[in-house]
């Protein structure tokens, strides 16, 4: 829990002091997109499959700042200094840079407790390589069109 604890305060405070771009309703509404998308994914392969689990195999309280404070900020800190206007290779290696970063962070939170709150089933970090850049994309077009619609 130490672990957790000390990742939601680094990533919320870097995301609010770093913010330079997005504004309140954008930030609401990656919050929130966030949340959704994050318990969608979660419902299907932690709840039904079972390939990972926070903490324990039974959903508890303290799984929740891990669904609503954790990943937030971060898309908010991707989308910060994502290149935007740039050439299409610089945009491609800022996404896999942090690809790269996120799944070293996946492996810090198998760490076992009190440092880790992360537990793979039939997940693996390989998967997570591979899944994580079309999520990037999903919060980077979600982004876009929030951006549109705001016009």
């Amino acid at each position: 829990m130490i672990g957790l604890i000390l990742a939601i305060i680094i990533f919320n405070v870097t995301a609010f002091t770093i913010n330079n771009r997005l504004t309140i309703n954008q930030i609401v509404h990656i919050w929130t997109f966030t949340i959704a998308l994050q318990v969608l994914v979660d419902l299907y392969i932690d709840g039904k499959y079972q390939g990972y689990w926070y903490f324990n195999k039974t959903t508890e309280w303290r799984d929740f700042p891990t669904l609503t404070i954790l990943i937030p900020p971060v898309n908010m800190i991707f989308l910060n200094e994502y290149p935007f206007g740039r050439s299409f290779t610089k945009r491609m290696v800022y996404i896999f840079c942090w690809v790269i970063v996120i799944t070293l962070y996946e492996a810090v939170t198998l760490f076992p407790e009190p440092w880790g709150y992360f537990h793979h089933g039939w997940w693996n970090l390989w998967y997570s390589f591979l899944v994580n850049p079309f999520l990037l994309v999903i919060v980077l077009f979600y982004y876009k069109w929030i951006c549109k619609i705001e016009k």
